[in-house]
């Protein structure tokens, strides 16, 4: 009797590794049968023989004896402009001319190997072509990956022969490849999308099998090197074996893939360093490598011509044409970044008309010095002037460009308005703090106005309310516009006001009055229905700033039932408030940021030192907030705090403490003592700005504040 269990969950029943499983197979200590295309029929014969096998200890093997499969990196595929060999000169040049490199952009990144070059930095990845994009996931993607289970289907893969004929054989049969193998690579690739829809593997290892998928096809391509034709009348002496992809599984955890447009993607991102490797010539890469981008995005479509390309109509590049020039010059307008690192050989009009560079030198020179201060560097690293050199010999060159405008870096603003949030004072501020931090700890980071804002290498966000921690998580793992897209949703299901839409006299408001009264019922509906959500994802998370956008005066408050419990509030999602959440996902994406939700003595800190700056700004002791409320804060914890304080002192940490000694009338004693006990150790720097936000509840908004910044350095 056949059973509907798929095998992983039949291994799982027996308690059997894959590797045990193929070794069963391969010493025919069981027989399975299998259908054309080559998976296993399972049947209740089949579990008892391997049940069998197992308790009468026919079966007594080691794992580590068990045969393994060859294994690649990065490096391991034939790729046009590949910069594999000039790693020591791109990095020795990165490493001696500049300063400050944590995150580093590789917009045109091909296969990935001058991001490798960079491993231990936070990476941004881009390519256009997804075969690429799919590999950059599987080398430097965040998501842990079960290596055993990769190592398993990648031998699993390596011993099935298949029979039926599927989209690949029927299309490229003897031509690229080999029937059986045009078999064999339609059958994997099915196989693995299968197993991911099923929850069998995750996307991590899904790309990690297309990626030993590909790099196996071009190693024995009938090919020269590209797929623009094949060769005719050869002899497919070699056949597919899959190798496993060596990929770490402690990249960065804030590393971010992307396939898109090099030219949009800059206005997306801010990173310290931009590395630019754009085509240089006519040879369109969709062209070269139409069969790798098939493969990897699977939507099997009609191919033609005798290179059996499929349409491409859209994967077409303007650096490859003679827009060229004017795409670059967009690009490099758009960028923000300290450094911009261009790669551009100085082929000029050396070779056939398809090969000569699309941008010329002169221009080059133009665009960037327009950014930025430029050096050009040849692969011996000489620095030469452009218009000095005496060109004779085919050299790849960097174009170093120091941009003028990043210590202009744009302030943005939080998209939740958290009460005492910070980003008015930040010209205050930021002025005084450290000019060489590496880790910012944003200790009551709230609405994150200071972290995001503060240059340095990354920063750790901690708040107690772990709504918060997730919700930036959110923001900067899911894609921008799907973010976007579940916001409209969530507005338009709710019937809730759209002003950015259709401004306030739609629905018979004004900006003085606002929206509460029309948005009340709508409002109350979607709070109610947050507030009995069992199902905690990415849209409880959304669906809560959607709350917060709406709510009074954009705050966020829970009962003591945990129930968010605001009324509707005048503003909705208007053209200010998407342009706050744009910006602020912008940078989320582009930055090494960290979430933590933990009570601020409990933070670990073991690996804090002198480059190390907290930054604290807790509720304050004197004032009404609502995260103040239900004695969220009180004399004791203001105590502790400034005990911990004390403490990062001794151990040599830097610490600036946001803070009111008097306000409407009240002193806070305890902060006062302590400022007065430490006279010579911290100092006092008094800000000028008053909450009216926060003090919306006071009819005197006139009294005097003393706010201040207490800095220890």
């Amino acid at each position: 009797m056949a059973t509907a269990l798929t095998s992983s969950e039949v291994l799982k029943k027996l308690n059997l590794s894959r590797s045990t499983f193929y070794y069963l197979l391969k010493n025919n200590i069981v027989s399975i049968p299998t259908t054309e295309s080559g998976r296993y029929v399972w049947d209740d014969s089949v579990i008892a023989e391997i049940t069998k096998a197992l308790s009468d200890k026919t079966v007594e093997v080691a794992e580590d004896t068990l045969p393994k499969p060859k294994t690649t990196r990065i490096n391991n595929r034939r790729y046009l402009g590949n910069k594999y060999k000039l790693l020591d000169f791109i990095r020795s040049t990165v490493a001696n001319e500049c300063n400050g490199i944590n995150t580093v952009a590789d917009i045109f990144a091909g296969t990935g190997s001058v991001a490798s070059a960079f491993a231990d930095k936070k990476l941004i990845t881009n390519d256009f072509l997804y075969f690429n994009h799919i590999c950059h996931i599987a080398w430097f993607g965040a998501e842990k990956y079960d290596e055993s289970k990769i190592e398993q289907l990648v031998q699993f893969y390596n011993d099935i022969t298949p029979t039926e004929e599927n989209y690949m054989s029927e299309n490229f049969a003897n031509t690229f490849f080999s029937l059986e193998d045009c078999r064999k690579i339609g059958f994997i690739r099915e196989d693995i999308d299968i197993r991911f829809s099923a929850k069998e593997i995750n996307a991590r290892e899904r790309a990690i099998l297309i990626t030993s998928l590909l790099y196996a096809m071009d190693k024995i391509a009938n090919t020269c090197g590209h797929y623009d034709a094949y060769i005719k009348g050869a002899t497919y002496d070699r056949h597919l074996e899959l190798s496993v992809p060596l990929a770490s599984n402690d990249n960065n955890e804030n590393n971010q893939c992307y396939n898109e447009d090099a030219n949009h993607l800059v206005e997306c991102i801010e990173t310290d360093l931009v590395y630019i490797d754009p085509p240089y010539n006519s040879r369109q890469y969709c062209d070269a490598y139409h069969l790798l981008e098939n493969v990897a995005r699977w939507e099997k479509p009609t191919v033609s011509g005798v290179a059996l390309k499929m349409d491409r109509s859209n994967l077409k590049s303007d650096y490859c044409t003679s827009n060229a020039t004017k795409a670059f010059e967009d690009l490099i307008s758009k960028i923000k970044a300290k450094y911009i690192l261009l790669s551009y050989n100085n082929m000029a009009e050396k070779g056939n008309s398809r090969s000569n560079a699309k941008i010329s030198d002169e221009d080059i020179m133009r665009i960037l010095s327009i950014k930025g201060k430029v050096k050009v560097f040849s692969e011996g690293y000489k620095a030469f002037s452009a218009g000095k050199s005496d060109i004779k010999d085919n050299e790849e060159r960097l174009f170093l460009c120091e941009c003028y405008d990043y210590q202009q870096r744009e302030l943005i603003q939080s998209p939740l308005n958290y009460t005492g949030g910070k980003f008015k004072l930040l010209p205050q501020i930021l002025p005084h703090f450290p000019q060489d931090i590496d880790c910012f700890v944003d200790l009551f980071c709230g609405g994150g106005n200071v972290g995001i804002n503060t240059k340095c290498n990354k920063v750790i966000f901690n708040d107690n309310n772990s709504l918060l921690r997730y919700m930036f998580g959110t923001f900067t793992n899911m894609d921008k516009q799907a973010t976007f897209e579940v916001i409209d949703g969530i507005i338009e299901r709710y019937g809730l006001s759209n002003t950015d839409k259709y401004g306030y006299e739609y629905y018979g408001c004004n900006s003085s009055d606002g929206l509460a009264k029309y948005n009340n019922q709508a409002y109350l509906r979607l709070r109610d229905d947050f507030n009995h959500t069992t199902n905690v994802d990415y849209n409880y998370y959304i669906t809560l700033y959607v709350l917060i956008v709406y709510a009074f005066n954009n705050q966020i408050r829970f009962n003591r039932k945990g129930a968010f419990n605001l009324p509707p509030g005048k503003r909705d999602f208007n053209s200010k408030m998407r342009e706050k959440l744009s910006s602020f996902i912008d940078r989320l994406k582009s930055g090494d940021y960290k979430f933590e939700s933990c009570d601020f003595r409990e933070l670990p800190n073991a690996d804090w030192d002198e480059k190390t700056f907290v930054y604290a700004d807790p509720p304050y002791l004197i004032t009404c907030a609502t995260y103040n409320e239900q004695d969220g804060w009180n004399e004791t914890l203001e105590r502790e705090l400034l005990q911990y304080l004390d403490a990062l002192h001794e151990r040599g940490i830097r610490f600036a403490l946001s803070n009111v000694l008097t306000s409407k009338g009240k002193t806070n004693h305890i902060l006062m003592d302590w400022v007065n006990a430490n006279i010579g150790r911290y100092r006092v720097i008094y800000l000028d700005y008053t909450y009216s936000n926060s003090n919306y509840q006071t009819k005197d908004r006139t009294s005097k504040t003393d706010e201040v910044l207490i800095v220890n350095y």
